[in-house]
């Protein structure tokens, strides 16, 4: 008994340590300054609603939207930034406004303020923020109705990517509000579900604890009352990273396996701009989830800087890879086929705002959610002190 207390003691405190190495790290990144942003291409949206997780809304009109059919709406693209970022930083890096301006599609960049989380991470371990028509996901699922309301976006083209706790954060948008989205992109990030505390937060980018697959399965499903269809998956991850262990974009993919009905051996494998990509294809010959192993790559967004199909530019997390998932996501959800886009002749702010004119006007007709957020329960003390200390520190509220 004392040989197991002892055993236990240690395994309890090796956890313990590299809780707070981990913390250490964020209390770094935090001092640095933010990497430089092109802050004039992303404007600022006004009472899109309740707004419970208290977020910001940016978003990104290019001058030509929707293509050169004027019957057709366009696509809208939910872009969410990792941890350390803001919606300025992350578009300058990932070239998301430069894909808009070339094919012509909506952004929108909900962004974290630091009252929120210190870190800007979106709070993707937080039983409150990962449910639906609660918290952060509401005050996202609210700017996106507020965009289908001022702009025309075509609501069956509606997509979501994010790195790291954006990332995180797209998984928890794909499984609670599944009849939103065409398609998402997850990027260094993990599945819905995967913590419900900060402790397990670490634990799971560490790779360590998750259940069954078929357990990531069933939460995507009592996430809402959505019997399909499902998104489209597409999925990036580094080799090398050290931040989000590689083995949760397994985790991910396994994730929607479930949901889609397709198994591990069903892949079909090649090589693309470097990357090991891998794909699944539904009953109907769709490709339903793809995935990128970027050789080599740490913890961030795989960009190519150079070329003549250069998108983005280089920073802390916006790595040049060699290889545009920006691009290739796009492609993924076929924006790339789009043809050029109609003129839109409103600006921002004043009476031609069409963001102003919808203020107040909008109805949100989101259904209940089935089943409420998953509660922590059992936490040791060890875990209450962990997350006493984080409070302290500004990593959670």
């Amino acid at each position: 008994m004392i040989e197991w207390a002892s055993a236990h003691g240690e395994t309890v405190m090796t956890k313990l340590h590299s809780t707070i190495t981990q913390l250490g790290k964020f209390r770094a990144l935090s001092l640095q300054p933010p990497p430089p942003s092109d802050r004039g291409r992303l404007r600022d949206m006004e009472d899109f609603g309740s707004n419970p997780g208290d977020l910001r809304a940016r978003y990104y009109i290019p001058k030509h939207l929707g293509g050169s059919n004027r019957s057709r709406h366009a696509p809208l693209v939910v872009v969410l930034h990792g941890c350390t970022q803001n919606a300025d930083a992350y578009d300058h890096g990932s070239g998301w406004s430069q894909l808009a301006d070339e094919l012509g599609f909506a952004l929108l960049f909900p962004e974290q303020r630091r009252a929120n989380n210190p870190n800007r991470c979106f709070n993707w371990f937080a039983p409150g923020d990962s449910a639906r028509d609660a918290g952060e996901p509401l005050s996202i699922r609210q700017m996106i109705a507020t965009m289908v309301a001022a702009h025309p976006i075509d609501e069956a083209r509606i997509y979501v990517t994010g790195l790291s706790a954006g990332g995180a954060m797209t998984s928890i948008m794909l499984a609670t509000y599944p009849e939103v989205f065409a398609g998402g992109a997850i990027i260094a990030g993990l599945p819905y579900g995967a913590a419900a505390s900060v402790p397990e937060a670490f634990a799971r980018m560490r790779g360590e604890g998750y259940p069954d697959d078929a357990v990531l399965g069933a939460l995507v499903r009592s996430a809402s009352d959505h019997a399909g269809p499902w998104p489209t998956i597409s999925v990036w991850h580094g080799d090398a990273d050290r931040t989000v262990h590689a083995s949760n974009a397994e985790r991910i993919i396994a994730q929607w396996q479930a949901i889609h009905g397709r198994d591990a051996s069903d892949v079909e494998t090649r090589i693309a701009d470097g990357a090991h990509q891998r794909r699944w294809r539904d009953a109907d010959g769709r490709v339903a989830i793809e995935a990128y192993e970027v050789i080599g790559m740490g913890h961030g967004t795989p960009l190519a800087v150079s070329g003549p199909r250069a998108c983005g530019a280089a920073s802390p997390y916006m790595l040049d890879a060699g290889i545009s998932s920006t691009r290739h996501i796009a492609a993924f959800w076929g924006l790339a086929e789009e043809e050029a886009a109609m003129p839109v002749d409103f600006q921002a702010g004043g009476e031609s705002d069409p963001i102003a004119r919808v203020r107040d006007s909008i109805a949100f007709p989101l259904r209940k959610a089935a089943t409420q957020a998953r509660q922590a329960s059992g936490r040791s003390n060890v875990g209450a002190i962990i997350e006493q200390a984080l409070r302290r520190a500004g990593i959670m509220r």
